[in-house]
């Protein structure tokens, strides 16, 4: 190369003297004129094929010719063309000699070979790729190559004009500039509807394509701002793909459970081996689940992690460069090396920033497509469990996997590179500092060693800690879940305190844990943070003690110092990404242990259609709830094609259970079913949905074949009744229906399908007589719309067994006869018998069917009167900046006497890290006389004294946690309290969904989110304070630098906020959405539904995932504050040039070490802050109910009723009005009644008529609009509402259970013995079937009672026994039972409560032909006097007897 450039007359290539050794450096001119024209172009070529080869590969359709990309074309055409140009003005002005210019020759020619960009830019455009790294970094490459040769065009011109050689001048400058202009508009890109998806490379790596920051500090944003999902970010696609490697997966795991209990039938295991095994099980199956992962997302990851090697190298290079330190003690150096290694510095602190926030990014990615993936595997999953595995786990359990679990999966992605990048960060650092101080490094590597296995212990220690609150909030969120479900309940009972109790027990325990974790943490924390002291500490005494030659100069204090900061980091991230990896694996297993348990098995029925004259076919079949359980069913039934199939039984003889093993929901031992099904349950399982989506359920609407079912089914005068007909928003599990509109919209969506089989499990007991024979005529019976269906109807109603074309009559899970009506009437066997013994009932039963229009029972409830409009699911999403208020709040809990000593304690521990700091630095700059350094002692004394006053950071820490737990735990009790003291009308309007995420997610939040983010928050802030002061002490200029970054900041915070919030907001849905999932999933499947359902979840998921991806950009702000920070190491370390001669080394050592940590400590202040502002929020949702209305107190203080009141009973209603709501018309108008003592009173009217409301009265469900009430002479408005509550008794409509003991659904409070518990049961005939269970009293019910499915009427009855209150309401409370518990309520009512005043809200009218007869009517009391006068008077009463058959 060195002749080459001879030939053309230039010097060599290189030349130290020219570039290093010379205060005015330059490159030689053959340098300038080959190498820095060739190697852009070089990288242009050789890089080119590979290129295009990657756009073969990936096409993403053509994209039209835009401006952009045309002005790109034309500037690249110019530039190639200028090539030519000056290699023909070269050959036709120098043609002599051209053998002497074959170097400039040739550099036009290379240069004009950048015409293949232009082809690049044609090909990217016609495979859709928007944006080129590859054209960027080529087009920087050319201006960096173009920087040199202009200063020293430039500098040639300055010395002897431009006139010399003009038309050189003149185009090198258009080239230059032309390259410039092509680099600037390599900078934008196509838009595309997500930013992100096209942006261009540089506007990627700053994250400038988050264009939302502007927009949220300009306006509040709105959920259409946001962008919508790249496509490899939807659920649709992440689940799609990954749901079938899960599969795979989990056949596997079978196949390997299969071998084992193989091994284990074998030989009997001990139990303790068995339970290991099971332990194995859930490890592997979360292993399993890792590994899936890990195959679907691995690749991208690893590019996250490549930056972080990037990142690590770099950040490695900057103390290397702290040779600045060295230039500011030679006095002989140019000044440009100063300004040449500042410059240095900063380019290397801004690649490190970029490198770092393109892997936090890729971390996100990973993370929030990992959330979607478990979501949608745990979504899909609810929908298959078989009975035995849902009931191990509570709805509360399942939204706490997809909540909690997700969350911690999603912070191990972020961390997990910690685990095994933290230990080599560390061993090079060591490395580093033994070449600076030699053995004693060592000092420091033992300081390290005795820190790290501390921490090991502790990280364990937590991690079992974790288990154990997580297991008690399990426990909380459970109970929370079903006391939202039974709030009626709990009203009506006075019940609140006793639950109140309970969670506040589960939340005691679980505090407990987390106390101790946390005071555990701050150990940790304590001993990390001061790790840097006491490392320093180490090195530094070995190094002076052992040698007193060893000299502490700026350098070798500051590179130390500066390693040692370097060090901090990995040491103090290790334990975190270790206790975080600790936890994703607890959060993995109960993933897996969920995903892998047992499925129905689709062949437990087949659907096909049957050709033969049967519809449904069950040959020797043995069915039981789960593989390992004992059979609850026997049999073989062929139901004829088009028959009306009855099934009667005694409760718990297995009618449901055939109902679920014709549906395939029980394990099928033996035996087959046939046939397509539309099911309608005991339970009406209802949308949150308009009234039509739950009738069409996903098929589309055919207007008379509704409008035929509405009718069949009695639904068209409820529509008339509901505020926007079949448009009305019902709340979630039907709250703003009675149990007869959900029943008959359940029938409803049945009969709307058209299927083959109907199995209709008891769907006419929850309405009333004359609208049960009104559906059976219209729908079920011979005469009704379905007449040529094949329908298996279970009942206790003997009036339509007559029509059925077989009766099946089951005993203990097996068919005892079988036959039509007559066939069993002339066998005389059981059916006969149980026919007789209720025949008296049913020909009374028969003549109540009323045939008359009476309206169906419709239950008015506090939302029928509410505007329609109003969506019950959309939680109210509050905007504006988080108010000032809520900081003030959350310290306020904790205490002024708490806080201002913490900002002390962190004020005195950076003061002494300053004062160490500066001390260090006045070491470093003592002067070394004959090659040592005086009083080095005193010196290391006064640095050990000041480093370990800051150890007082373990108080600040443990002080933050407690004061974060005494905070939370007012919060959660006030919410609490203020839920529990919320009327009825709050839950009809609340759905449980948001409720539940309050007690969920947000008090998650507040306990550990917001105490975390403000330890660090704190202790970043005084670093960055005490750094400011150091930097300013050296270069006060400094302080123009470091005023912007409050600036950038304000920009960003609005925007973060408003995201998390939209996020916070979208959550809920998803969680109401599962909630209805789990709970509705035998009705999914019985109609097939599954794929539309799990369409809707992903929807759902997807809209969260829209406001969490921007929010996640925080990185905008990180890197952009970064860039400003390293602009503060630039600016420290040029002013310190500058001011060479006035400074010493030490302090400009102290003011750069310090420097560089700006960035970092920048980067966590707002990762930290943006924790504290976002998850504050928190405390502002649970605080959202403390301002809504409550219901008056409960007891009232020094109240003087006496105990024993009420002692007669006597009510009396003194023009008493209610309404549902201020500005509706009163639902009950100017009632004026007196109910004596002992007195029967039943009550009747047609729907809407205010039979319940009176009863909402009494209890004070619905405070009094006008009038009075007084009981025993006591006005009811005057005493606390546990009071009146607790003294009178209600039986109401609906048995609600809650999970619990027996004994603990019966008597909450214990204040009654066993002895009156077993008579209660005694009176309510449950003794037997108490004595039988296998813990008696102690007996657990499971979520909502439903292992006592038939006994919950009994038990609500031996609850009303037990409190024997003086005045009884009973709440159609004989809807839901069968004839046999019909008759034994009745009897035990009369007889039991013989000597109380009985109000009976009457369902069928011959249970209360023996009592005074209250005839309500649109308000008011119509009638009122014994069934005999009244019916002599010829009035309302006598036109309902008439209609009944009774007279």
């Amino acid at each position: 190369m060195d002749a080459f450039c001879r030939l053309s007359g230039l010097d060599p290539l290189w030349d130290w003297n020219r570039t290093w050794y010379t205060a005015n450096p330059d490159l030689t001119q053959c340098f300038q004129n080959t190498v820095l024209v060739w190697v852009p172009c070089f990288y242009l070529w050789l890089l080119a094929p590979f290129y295009c080869l990657h756009l073969y590969c990936h096409d993403s359709g053509r994209i039209r010719m835009s401006g952009l990309c045309t002005a790109k074309m034309v500037l690249g055409f110019l530039l190639a063309s200028f090539g030519f140009v000056e290699f023909f003005y070269i050959l036709l002005e120098r043609s002599q000699e051209i053998q002497q210019h074959m170097v400039f020759l040739l550099s036009p020619i290379i240069r004009s070979m950048t015409i293949l960009a232009l082809c690049i830019i044609q090909l990217e455009r016609i495979r859709g790729c928007r944006s080129s790294v590859f054209l960027f970094l080529f087009w920087v490459l050319a201006v960096v190559c173009s920087l040199v040769p202009l200063r020293a065009k430039i500098q040639l011109a300055l010395d002897e004009g431009i006139a010399s050689d003009i038309v050189r001048y003149l185009a090198f400058f258009s080239y230059f500039t032309i390259q410039l202009a092509e680099l600037f508009l390599c900078c934008f890109a196509d838009q595309n509807p997500c930013p992100v998806k096209d942006a261009s490379f540089l506007s990627k790596i700053l994250f400038w394509w988050f264009t939302l920051v502007v927009k949220g500090y300009r306006t509040p944003l709105a959920a259409e701002d946001l962008w919508t999902l790249r496509e490899e970010d939807t659920s649709q696609k992440i689940i799609s793909e990954l749901q079938q490697e899960w599969t795979a997966e989990c056949a596997k795991l079978q196949q390997e459970k299969a071998l084992a209990s193989g091994v284990a039938l074998g030989s009997r295991l001990p139990d303790q081996a068995q339970l290991l095994r099971k332990l194995q099980k859930e490890q592997s199956s979360g292993f399993f689940l890792l590994r899936t992962l890990a195959r679907k997302f691995g690749s991208y990851f690893l590019t996250g992690t490549l930056c972080i090697i990037f990142h690590d190298a770099f950040m490695f290079a900057i103390p290397q460069v702290l040779l600045l330190l060295s230039f500011m003690k030679d006095e002989d150096a140019p000044l440009w090396k100063g300004y040449f290694y500042a410059t240095l510095m900063f380019l290397l602190s801004c690649l490190q920033s970029l490198f770092n926030h393109q892997y936090m990014y890729t971390c996100f990615t990973v993370g929030m497509r990992v959330k979607t993936a478990v979501m949608g595997l745990v979504y899909r999953k609810s929908l298959v469990i078989n009975s035995s595995a849902r009931r191990t786990c509570t709805v509360g359990e399942i939204v706490n996997l997809v909540s909690a679990d997700t969350q911690k999966l999603m912070d191990f992605v972020v961390y997990f590179n910690a685990v095994w990048l933290a230990p080599i960060e560390i061993a090079l650092c060591l490395f580093f500092l033994w070449q600076h101080l030699g053995p004693s490094a060592l000092a420091g590597i033992a300081t390290v060693i005795l820190i790290f296995p501390l921490n090991g212990f502790i990280a364990k220690k937590r991690s079992k800690l974790q288990e154990v609150q997580m297991k008690f909030m399990d426990g909380r969120i459970r109970l929370m879940n079903e006391i939202l479900n039974g709030i009626k309940i709990l009203k009506f009972y006075a019940w609140e305190k006793a639950f109140l109790e309970q969670v506040l027990g589960y939340r005691e325990k679980e505090l407990k844990a987390l106390k101790k974790s946390q005071i555990l943490y701050s150990i940790s924390i304590a001993s990390f943070n001061s790790s840097s002291f006491l490392i320093a500490f180490a090195m530094f005494g070995v190094y002076v003690t052992i040698d007193a030659r060893n000299v502490l100069d700026a350098q070798k204090v500051f590179v130390s110092m500066a390693l040692i900061n370097i060090l901090k980091t990995p040491l103090s991230q290790l334990p975190f990404a270790i206790s975080t990896s600790m936890q994703a694996m607890v959060s993995l297993r109960r993933l897996g242990k969920y995903l892998c348990s047992e499925e129905l098995k689709p062949d437990n029925v087949s659907k096909a259609s049957l050709t033969s004259a049967e519809q449904v076919v069950i040959e020797n079949g043995t069915f039981s709830w789960s593989a390992e359980g004992q059979p609850c069913l026997k049999i073989n039934v062929r139901v004829p094609r088009g028959s009306l199939v009855a099934v009667v039984g005694n409760v718990g003889s297995g009618k449901s259970s055939l109902l679920s093993a014709m549906l395939g929901e029980t394990e099928k031992r033996n035996g087959s079913v046939t046939g397509s099904v539309a099911y309608v349950p005991q339970q009406a399982w209802i949308q949150n949905a308009t009234v039509q989506d739950n009738i069409t359920f996903g098929r589309e609407k055919l207007k008379t074949w509704y409008n035929r079912v509405l009718e069949a089914c009695a639904l068209l005068p409820d529509l008339d009744i509901l505020p926007a007909g079949d448009a009305t928003e019902i709340g979630e599990k039907g709250l703003n229906l009675s149990g007869g509109q959900k029943q008959r919209v359940s029938l409803a969506r049945a009969v709307y399908r058209k299927a083959d089989v109907y199995l209709l499990d008891d769907p006419l007991s929850a309405v009333d007589a004359h609208v049960g024979q009104h559906i059976f005529d219209k729908v079920i019976g011979p005469k009704g719309v379905l007449r040529d269906k094949t329908r298996v109807l279970v009942t206790h109603g003997m009036s339509f067994l007559p029509q059925a074309d077989l009766i099946l009559v089951l005993v203990d899970g097996e068919i005892t006869e079988s036959g039509s009506y007559q066939e069993l009437l002339s066998r005389n066997g059981a059916f006969a018998e149980f026919i007789r013994t209720f025949a008296t009932n049913t020909e009374r039963k028969e003549s109540v069917m009323q045939r008359g229009s009476r309206r169906s029972n419709a239950r008015l409830s506090m939302i029928d009167f509410m505007p329609f409009s109003r969506d019950l699911s959309q939680e109210q999403l509050i905007t504006i900046l988080v108010k000032l208020e809520m900081y003030k709040k959350y310290f306020k809990t904790i205490g002024l006497a708490l806080i201002i000593p913490i900002v002390f304690l962190y004020a005195f521990q950076q003061g002494a890290s300053l004062a160490y700091n500066y001390w260090l630095s006045m070491w470093a700059d003592d002067p070394v006389v004959n090659g040592t350094q005086i009083d080095t002692d005193l010196k290391l004394t006064v640095f050990g004294a000041l480093g370990f006053a800051q150890i007082a950071i373990f108080g600040t820490t443990v002080a933050i946690s407690i004061c974060g737990i005494i905070a939370s735990r007012h919060l959660h009790t006030d919410l609490l309290i203020n839920v529990l003291r919320s009327p009825m009308s709050f839950f009809e309007s609340t759905p449980s969904g948001n409720l539940l995420n309050r007690f969920a997610k947000e008090i998650d939040a507040i306990d550990c989110m917001v105490p975390e983010g403000l330890k660090m928050m704190l202790s970043y802030v005084f670093k960055l304070m005490e750094v400011c002061i150091i930097v300013l002490m050296a270069t006060p200029f400094a302080a123009v630098i470091i005023l912007p970054l409050s600036f950038l900041y304000s920009f960003y915070v609005a925007t973060s906020c408003q995201l998390r919030r939209l996020e916070a907001v979208s959550r809920s849905p998803i969680y109401t959405h599962f909630n209805e999932t789990v709970q509705g999933a035998s009705v999914i499947r019985a109609f097939g539904e599954q794929p539309r359902f799990i369409l809707q979840a992903n929807e759902r998921v997807d809209f969260n995932q829209t406001s969490y991806f921007p929010r996640f950009v925080a990185t905008w702000l990180a890197v952009n504050l970064e860039f400003v920070g390293n602009g503060v190491v630039l600016a420290a370390s040029i002013l310190s040039v500058m001011g060479k001669s006035t400074l010493s080394p030490g302090i400009v050592g102290l003011a750069v070490s310090h420097s560089l940590q700006v960035t970092g400590i920048l980067s966590w202040i707002v990762r930290s802050w943006t924790d504290v502002e976002n998850n504050i929020v928190s405390v502002e949702r649970v605080n959202e109910y403390a301002d809504t209305a409550k219901e008056a107190s409960w007891t009232i203080e020094g109240s003087s009723l006496p105990l024993a009141w009420p002692q007669k009973g006597t009510i009396e209603f003194q023009d008493y009005g209610l309404q549902y709501r201020k500005g509706l018309e009163l639902a009950l108008k100017g009632i004026t009644l007196n109910v004596q003592e002992r007195e029967k009173v039943g009550i009747v009217g047609r729907t809407g008529a205010g039979k319940s409301s009176l009863a909402l009265g009494i209890f004070r469900i619905l405070e009094a609009a006008k009038g009075k009430i007084f009981v025993d002479g006591v006005n009811i408005a005057d005493i606390g509402l546990h009071d009146l509550r607790s003294r009178i008794t209600i039986i109401p409509q609906d048995p609600v259970l809650f999970s619990g003991s027996l004994r603990m659904n019966l008597d909450p409070f214990d204040t009654y013995s066993d002895e009156e518990m077993w008579s209660a049961l005694e009176l309510a005939h449950l003794k037997n079937f108490v004595s039988n269970l296998p813990d008696k009293l102690n007996y657990e019910c499971s979520e909502g009672g439903e292992n006592l499915l038939g006994q919950r009427q009994l038990v609500c009855l031996a609850r009303a026994l037990l409190r024997k209150t003086k005045i009884l309401v009973l709440d159609e409370a004989t809807a839901a039972v069968d004839l046999e518990t019909d008759t034994l309520i009745q009897s035990t009512i009369r007889t039991q409560f013989e000597d109380c005043t009985v109000l009976t809200i009457a369902h069928r009218l011959n249970t209360i032909m023996d009592y005074t007869v209250i005839v309500m009517d649109r308000g008011h009391i119509s009638e009122m006097d014994s069934p005999a006068n009244l019916i002599a008077q010829r009035g309302q009463f006598y036109r309902m007897c008439r209609e009944a058959g009774l007279v």
